[in-house]
């Protein structure tokens, strides 16, 4: 009977399971095509490899990395396996060439890329709203996507640096997990993350040497964002420390822009997200939009 050993281009040459490399090392024939990543892990470890073209009834074949259709009625073994998130190798893998080989992706600059920052994450969170997980799951793709695609362009960092730093981030702000504190609910949670992100902000100021050792609740809130997430996120950055959520009660203009901000304010006392709740208004708007013009135009 064929064996068909399944190796994995992401896994290193040599790291095999206990049962590959028991059968590797009981076989009484192993082939191999010519170029594959495991001969020189296999032959440094004794393991005899015939290179040959094609698989042989009654042999060992280590089939060529990656997908592969093993012939019917033989059997397969899995002798690397991949951990989770190791196809992300792929990606970058992907990214390296196209940088290297195509002429649009060549040029792109940090700059150029801008705009796809804003525009993929509001695709991925359109096909959310829509219910369809097929189209969000490949949306967050594209969104990925712009994340290796900046750090393939970097100079003075890579992804590695990119995936160092937010674990390392990760593992900073949740001590009741890889430390030794206790928490006794998601709140406290969140009230130690506050903490230690506040505390972070004011070592980096005296690091940099820019005399500003206050560090705000307010400091990093991004106002590219649009107007109701921003409103949201700065009340409930506010709201921490207690202060007031309306610009009258701090002694600011009244006007329009106060009334939208009130709403702002109403609607994260009753548990909602302004932004969804005016993106679901303007979809519903849309269907009787739609509605309206088909019967329009029947009559």
């Amino acid at each position: 009977m064929l064996t068909i050993l399944l190796t994995s281009p992401r896994v290193a040459p040599g790291l095999l399971t206990w049962e590959a490399w028991s059968l590797l090392r009981s076989a009484a024939v192993v082939r191999a095509p010519a170029g594959h990543p495991q001969l020189p892990a296999l032959r440094a470890a004794g393991v005899d490899v015939e290179v040959a073209a094609g698989p042989a009834d009654g042999a060992v074949w280590l089939a060529p990395p990656g997908a592969y259709d093993a012939p019917p009625g033989s059997r397969v073994v899995a002798g690397a396996v991949d951990l989770p998130g190791a196809h992300l190798l792929d990606l970058v893998v992907v990214m390296n060439r196209l940088r290297a080989d195509c002429p649009w992706d060549a040029k792109q600059t940090h700059v150029s890329l801008a705009p796809h920052l804003l525009e993929e994450p509001y695709e991925a969170l359109e096909a959310l709203e829509s219910g369809d997980m097929d189209a969000f799951r490949e949306e967050l793709g594209d969104v990925l996507l712009q994340v290796v695609f900046h750090a393939r362009i970097a100079t003075d960092f890579d992804i590695d640096d990119v995936a160092d730093g937010i674990v390392t981030k990760l593992v900073r702000r949740h001590p009741h997990v890889f430390g030794d504190v206790t928490v006794a609910d998601a709140d406290e949670v969140k009230r130690n993350w506050d903490a230690i992100k506040k505390q972070e902000k004011t070592e980096r100021a005296v690091v940099s040497g820019s005399g500003e050792s206050f560090a705000s609740v307010l400091d990093g809130v991004p106002f590219g964002q649009p107007a109701l997430s921003l409103a949201a996120q700065l009340q409930r950055r506010a709201s921490r420390l207690g202060a007031p959520d309306s610009l009258a009660a701090l002694g600011g203009d009244d006007g329009l822009g106060a009334d939208l901000f009130r709403l702002v304010s109403s609607a994260r006392a009753a548990g909602l997200d302004p932004e969804l709740e005016l993106r679901a208004a303007a979809r519903r708007y849309r269907d009787l939009v739609r509605e309206w013009e088909q019967s329009s135009s029947v009559t």
